[in-house]
């Protein structure tokens, strides 16, 4: 056995995180329906209260009502916490729109101090590129707010390799965020390393394959009931004709965690964690158990053959299906 991987603190920019902190975006909408107000604000503070002191939102997430509920709740405690936001992605007249213009970026951070009840936002991602917005563009706008003091720092969410040497050109980039797990390796391909060669941390997030990997639908039947506004039913890997041999995967997947006497999702995020000291994964959920045993996660500890037995499992039930549809992945920057 060796040493728990993360009882350190992780590299965020300027700031030291603990190893695991908490994505904020189901607490107000995408999986489910939401928890009520008091459910959520109860969330948050035994997050705080565990040590978790990155907190990650978004214009997006609820159209603002995430980055409210999370300046408002957490107003008490901003000096001991790192806040982070995102722009370029927003609601429009309740729409969708990635918008990377200067303004837009400017007003929807203005938009978001608001929201947050604060002064300056730690760190504040550029949430998706805008195609018919040069990226030197975006992270110039974005580089303005810096030198104004309303956010400290600035990173990219959802960005390839090359769009990160670039935006880098223009301004230090503290941070990737993008989607990497078990079951979503895609990062592998080319971003993950340049994060590390650029000394630019990688915030992973659906860290336990946007809930998958830690069992929250486990047949055919729960996967008929996900309700009408749930993201999973858009995705590719959660469609009948590819979700039951996905569940093949979880199945073994489930039989090992517990072989060993963790919960799968403890170990989906020991994982992420292996894989290198930058990565600094952000699972969101809405329950207090759930956040605990995640947090756990961090102090696992696991041999070179256990690591080793988890990548066979893998190679043995490959994933089936995108992770994202046509029209949304043609959205997206990063490397397949």
């Amino acid at each position: 056995m060796q040493q728990a991987e993360s009882m350190r603190t992780r590299a965020l920019g300027e700031f030291n995180v603990n190893p695991i902190g908490l994505g904020c975006m189901n607490l107000s909408h995408a999986y489910g329906t939401p928890p009520d107000e008091q459910a959520a604000e109860e969330l948050l503070l035994a997050a705080f209260d565990s040590g978790v002191n990155l907190f990650d939102t978004a214009a997006l997430y609820g159209f603002g009502a995430n980055e409210t509920l999370v300046g408002r709740v957490l107003k008490p405690h901003r000096k001991d916490i790192v806040l982070t936001s995102k722009c370029g992605m927003q609601g429009v007249n309740g729409v969708r729109v990635i918008d990377g213009r200067a303004a837009t970026i400017k007003k929807t951070c203005e938009d978001a101090l608001r929201r947050l009840q604060a002064d300056v936002i730690d760190v504040y991602y550029l949430h998706r590129l805008d195609k018919n917005v040069p990226i030197e563009d975006s992270v110039g706008a974005l580089a303005d707010l810096v030198r104004e003091g309303k956010i400290r720092s600035i990173g990219l969410s959802e960005m390839s390799a090359p769009t990160l040497r670039r935006a880098c050109a223009v301004h230090p980039i503290v941070a990737m965020q993008t989607e990497y797990s078990l079951w979503t390796r895609n990062a592998e391909i080319a971003v993950l390393a340049a994060c590390r060669e650029l000394g630019v941390a990688f915030v992973a997030f659906s860290p336990v394959g946007r809930g998958f990997l830690a069992g929250g639908i486990q047949s055919m039947d729960a996967l008929a009931h996900l309700v009408e506004k749930d993201i999973r039913r858009g995705m590719p890997r959660f469609y009948p004709e590819h979700f039951e041999q996905n569940l093949a995967f979880l199945t073994a997947f489930q039989e090992l965690a517990r072989s060993w006497g963790y919960a799968p999702a403890q170990l989906a995020l020991a994982w992420l964690l292996h894989q290198g000291e930058h990565i600094i994964p952000i699972p969101g959920t809405t329950q207090i158990p759930h956040l605990l045993e995640n947090l756990a996660a961090a102090d696992l500890s696991l041999s070179t053959m256990d690591w080793a037995q988890i990548e066979a499992v893998v190679h043995a039930h490959p994933i089936v299906g995108t992770r994202y549809n046509e029209a949304t992945q043609r959205e997206i920057d990063t490397e397949n």
